[in-house]
């Protein structure tokens, strides 16, 4: 997960956890944070794991959440990623922009915590019992 709002990130934590989904969930707080993690550089060099799934954030400092789409649609070896963006925006031009960019998906995050286990049961089940994903076989 990708976002740099503390309070987003506790709840979200939490409706997963509340949701059943065993998932790990891994934070960084923007852009920047988020291409060093998947390429495994600076402080996250021991930490190279390949996440099932990326919650992006478009309003994040250093690097936004569509600079960051961008990088990581651009490069053949995180491409393969599915990128949900998971904002607080409803803009029409941030949903248009975001799958121009290349995300697979496009969810404004719920005011309600009700409404978020929801989401993130429905998320779950979607991207992880669902969809097939590349590396899951063999």
């Amino acid at each position: 997960m990708a976002d740099d709002d503390d309070d987003d990130y506790l709840l979200t934590k939490k409706a997963l956890e509340e949701s059943k989904l065993l998932n790990t969930l891994i934070r960084v707080k923007d852009g920047e944070e988020l291409l060093d993690f998947l390429k495994a550089h600076g402080k996250f060099k021991k930490e190279a794991v390949r996440p099932g799934v990326i919650l992006l954030d478009l309003n994040m400092p250093r690097k936004d959440g569509r600079e960051a789409l961008k990088e990581i649609k651009a490069d053949p070896s995180l491409s393969g990623i599915p990128v949900v963006i998971f904002t607080t925006s409803k803009a029409e031009e941030d949903i248009y922009r975001s799958y121009q960019l290349g995300s697979n998906s496009f969810i404004t995050k719920p005011v309600t915590f009700e409404n978020l286990i929801t989401v993130m049961k429905t998320l779950g089940a979607y991207w992880f019992e669902i969809v097939e994903l590349p590396g899951r076989h063999g």
